[in-house]
């Protein structure tokens, strides 16, 4: 089976495995995170036709067609493949650093759907986006400064 993940076609050879796995077993994308298994941390959320999808509840042969975008895939890149520049969220997060990072890919991922629905967040939206990802580090405060800066950056781009 194919799926569309970060805007290329991947042949998978193993449907019924969670998605997670696929994508950093067989893929090697192994910025999506493996926490809970239970789809509570959020440590493995992707986007899933632009929503956040916990990837630890969902089997590769239920993703069909729709694409998935991994923390890998927001980056700009060149020809070969090498960043040329971070997604705005990406740089936010990078400005305003985690303590361990292990929730970052589902509150980054989780920011760059709000910021797509919601330019202009306010706090509570912010809040509200974040709530579903678990920080075991208790960055909750550091994680909303971040999304309110990627937010100024989108749009000074």
């Amino acid at each position: 089976m194919q799926l569309l993940i970060n805007g290329r076609h991947h042949e998978i050879e193993h449907g019924d495995e969670p998605l997670v796995w696929v994508l950093r077993d067989e893929l090697g994308l192994t910025g999506t995170h493996y926490g809970c298994g239970i789809g509570m941390c959020g440590c493995c959320t992707v986007l899933l036709a632009g929503r956040p999808a916990r990837s630890c509840q969902i089997t590769a042969a239920e993703v069909g067609e729709r694409p998935v975008v991994t923390l890998e895939g927001l980056a700009e890149r060149d020809a070969d493949g090498a960043v040329v520049a971070l997604h705005p969220v990406q740089q936010a997060f990078l400005e305003n650093p985690l303590q361990c990072g292990w929730c970052l890919p589902g509150h980054v991922l989780s920011a760059v759907a709000l910021l797509a629905r919601d330019p202009a967040p306010d706090a509570a939206a912010i809040a509200e986006a974040a709530q579903p990802n678990l920080c075991r580090c208790g960055g909750y405060n550091t994680i909303k400064a971040a999304v309110a800066r990627a937010a100024e950056l989108a749009r000074d781009a």
